[in-house]
């Protein structure tokens, strides 16, 4: 059995992380590969940091591409062969003419959750401009929403499942920049890397709006180290990179602004 009271201790997302150990406890006893529902990353990265410490189990974590952000996750016993082909996952188009009342993200997944259907088994959705989007969802969904989703907006729309190498992903933009602060804390960092004055920052700080690794920081003082990801809502991503420590004790950090 595995130690579910322990491994809960101290997270944030309990409810979604009990629902995976419960998972994994029934791959160990079945031997074989148990599929979670759509996850969001905050979800994603407490499941993975409290997976890390057991040898029982294994994970593969997959959304349909690499830049994913709501994801499945497989799992299995630690003995079992497991890789990315095993989370079950499909891809539809959700096609209509967009030119003239274009439809957002929060459109399409409110036209597609007005069907009936649940968020936990959506993915991703890669809006397509007048085109239209496309969505990932649980197979199960495909049929269902081939028949159900017939609007978005004021828009018909035609869903149909389309194959995952048909999705058009764009590779987000990047800015690399060097900043030299005093600190390593969140408001330093994180108002050199979006271009804004620090007390604009801790504004966003304090609103509850900045994700340091998809968790939520309330505190400007926070420390930063190599390789975190900073999120700041409608701003886009800053990842830290290299750290050095100068002549004059100050630390010159590498940055990547996702635009």
């Amino acid at each position: 059995m595995l130690p579910r009271e322990e491994l809960l201790k101290g997270v944030e997302n309990r409810d979604s992380v009990a629902r995976v150990i419960d998972q994994a406890q029934q791959a160990i006893k079945t031997w074989e590969v148990v599929l979670t529902d759509f996850l969001s990353p905050p979800e994603l990265v407490e499941i993975q940091r409290v997976f890390n410490r057991l040898t029982e189990v294994q994970l593969v974590v997959w959304g349909g591409y690499p830049q994913a952000e709501r994801q499945r996750i497989a799992i299995a016993r630690s003995e079992l062969p497991l890789d990315q082909s095993q989370v079950s996952l499909v891809a539809v188009e959700i096609a209509g003419n967009f030119l003239f009342d274009t439809a957002s993200h929060r459109d399409f997944l409110g036209a597609m959750l007005g069907t009936g259907i649940v968020r936990e088994k959506t993915g991703d959705i890669i809006v397509l401009g007048e085109r239209g989007a496309q969505a990932i969802v649980a197979p199960e969904l495909v049929e269902f929403l081939s028949m159900s989703l017939k609007q978005v907006r004021s828009v018909p729309v035609k869903t149909q499942q389309i194959e995952v190498t048909e999705l058009k992903v764009r590779e987000p933009k990047k800015k690399e920049l060097t900043t030299v602060e005093a600190s390593l804390r969140l408001d330093a960092i994180a108002s050199a890397g979006f271009g804004m004055s620090r007390s604009k920052m801790i504004d966003f700080i304090d609103a509850g709006d900045v994700r340091v690794n998809w968790k939520e920081v309330t505190q400007a003082s926070s420390q930063l180290k190599s390789g975190d990801l900073i999120a700041i809502r409608s701003k886009g991503r800053l990842e830290v990179g290299e750290i050095a420590v100068t002549k004059k004790d100050r630390y010159r950090v590498q940055l990547t602004r996702y635009i």
